[in-house]
């Protein structure tokens, strides 16, 4: 199983980060000359956390995380962001337990059951991730990336079929489009169609970005899967 290929998710997907600091050491700075009064607002704060992470720097983003669960003990999105970067870094367990608690508080949080899903298919308890995509497309029927997620997870246990319908479902929402594509050409591929593979390879390089940047490291490492898979494919379309 390519556990990169799974897409995380966050609460603050759909918020622009225009006004987030992109010199990080200048929000340190701030940070540390202030530390004990809340001079960020909340939301300021987890935008600022979640592009730290973006930058890898996981340390600095689960301290603005902690330092916002110590304000709203309480608030599922803190938890599950926390969350979020703690799979990121590595921590699955501690990931594990945040997603749980933001469920507590929050038992309608698809975004919850779509991350911890992720930690149950990388785990490959692929029958429970199934059960929490199948929640968190329940709560949010337009949620593109748990429906890209189950089809990955149907894929991985051989399901080509239910797979390919969790991909078209999924294109129908206009989101994603060269994820989606990467993620039906390789079932196609898996399942020995390989002139639609790829077809939908091909597809999907005309959406997925055509150098490395910082604002989708995802994309730009499955375009380079994709294109030794096609490279692959057309060497051996031709031999």
């Amino acid at each position: 199983m390519n556990i990169h290929s799974f897409l995380a998710d966050d609460d603050q997907q759909s918020k622009p980060y225009n006004y987030v600091l992109n010199n990080t050491n200048k929000v340190q700075e701030e940070r540390t000359s202030d530390r004990n009064k809340s001079t960020f607002g909340d939301s300021y704060l987890r935008s600022c956390a979640l592009r730290l992470a973006q930058q890898g720097n996981y340390t600095e983003a689960i301290a603005l995380l902690n330092q916002l669960i110590s304000r709203h003990p309480h608030n599922a999105v803190d938890y599950n962001n926390r969350g979020l970067i703690y799979y990121q870094s590595g921590e699955r367990q501690k990931a594990l337990s945040d997603y749980n608690i933001a469920l507590k508080f929050n038992p309608y949080l698809a975004s919850a059951y779509n991350n911890r899903a992720n930690y149950y298919a990388t785990c490959g308890e692929l029958a429970v991730a199934l059960a929490d995509y199948d929640q968190a497309i329940d709560l949010n029927p337009r949620y593109v990336r748990a429906w890209i997620n189950r089809g990955i997870t149907w894929r991985d246990l051989g399901q080509y079929e239910e797979a390919i319908e969790n991909f078209e479902v999924a294109l129908l929402f206009g989101q994603l489009e060269g994820h989606i594509w990467a993620e039906r050409g390789r079932t196609y591929h898996l399942w020995g169609d390989w002139n639609c593979a790829i077809a939908d390879y091909r597809r999907a390089l005309t959406q997925l970005p055509s150098q490395g940047n910082s604002k989708d490291l995802t994309g730009y490492r499955l375009r380079l899967q994709l294109e030794n898979r096609l490279n692959e494919l057309l060497s051996e379309s031709a031999s």
